[in-house]
């Protein structure tokens, strides 16, 4: 898995696109990922583009996949579920109040997030099976920091869910043990405690996947200006603290330096920004990307920044 993530604007979906183009080519399977509330994967190809993998680009013996995830989606996949099994432990008279509960969690805090986590262990999971390489294009710096920080968060929420459900369970053993009945809802919480444990072990491998270096690596992307580079040493620092690889960094829309004063200057105010980044992160790939002519949409264009991009990576 590779992460492309960096403050916003700064050009994540078309690099990302680049990078999962260039090892399509090379003869991979390979799936990108748009993770950002404000999708722009389809748009940039062109294509129509989902919450399920959609062919982008086909090669000889490699092809690249995409996804836009819908959050919605997964929050109402999620809550369906819930409510099918919440019907058979509940008496009918509790089932409206039931569905007045989950009508207020579609909208509860932190549900988004969640939602988000829980398709990314969705198709890291699919990835490992059907893919080479998952490369996931995210939402700006502070977003992504906090999602991949989720993980560990939910893994431990739902054991303790399940501990309390093994509770539950032994309690109800000894009741049909002293009353000889059987529990009209073992089956019904049989479902909930393999739909805990299935969610406990996707997260958990997804945890243990993004702080393994030789499962996954984050590529820090910004433009040599002030406030990207400050934002940048921020994310780089706390990725690191968060044990991820920082995997390259890649300074895109570089100015070039011949073309006039005007850029000249511009170029000049780079090079020092780049030397910042340089001096503060050490034994970390640099990658600089000329700034590219015309608009960067459609399959040809991104060939071309692959072009420029592969062999400096």
């Amino acid at each position: 898995m590779l992460f492309v993530g960096g403050k916003g604007g700064v050009g994540k979906t078309s690099l990302a696109s680049a990078i999962a183009l260039s090892r399509a080519r090379a003869g991979e399977k390979v799936l990108v990922v748009s993770t950002d509330p404000a999708h722009n994967l389809g748009h940039l190809w062109r294509r129509e583009v989902g919450d399920e993998p959609r062919r982008l680009i086909e090669f000889e013996h490699g092809h690249l996949d995409g996804v836009e995830i819908d959050p919605q989606a997964t929050i109402e996949r999620h809550l369906a579920a819930v409510e099918r099994t919440m019907l058979r432990l509940l008496p009918e008279r509790q089932h409206a109040p039931a569905r007045a509960h989950l009508d207020r969690a579609r909208d509860a805090p932190g549900s988004h997030e969640s939602a988000v986590l829980e398709r990314i262990a969705e198709l890291a999971e699919r990835g490992r099976g059907e893919y080479d390489a998952v490369i996931f294009d995210t939402a700006p710096s502070g977003h992504t920091l906090r999602l991949l920080a989720l993980p560990g968060q939910l893994a431990g929420w739902t054991d303790t869910l399940l501990r309390n459900r093994d509770r539950s369970e032994r309690f109800s053993a000894a009741m049909r043990g002293l009353t000889g009945r059987d529990d009209p809802e073992a089956a019904a919480q049989g479902d909930l405690k393999r739909a805990l444990q299935l969610r406990r072990d996707r997260f958990d491998a997804l945890q243990q996947a993004i702080v393994d270096p030789k499962q996954t690596g984050f590529v820090v992307v910004f433009t040599a200006e002030a406030l990207p580079v400050a934002e940048t040493l921020e994310v780089v620092e706390s990725l690191r603290a968060m044990h991820v690889d920082v995997a390259a960094l890649i300074a895109n829309r570089r100015s070039p330096a011949d073309d006039g004063d005007v850029l000249r200057a511009r170029r000049a105010d780079e090079d020092a920004q780049m030397s910042i980044v340089r001096d503060r992160v050490r034994g970390v790939g640099l990658v600089e990307v000329p700034l590219m002519p015309g608009e960067l949409t459609g399959s040809d264009a991104l060939e071309r920044l692959a072009d420029v991009l592969v062999p400096a990576l």
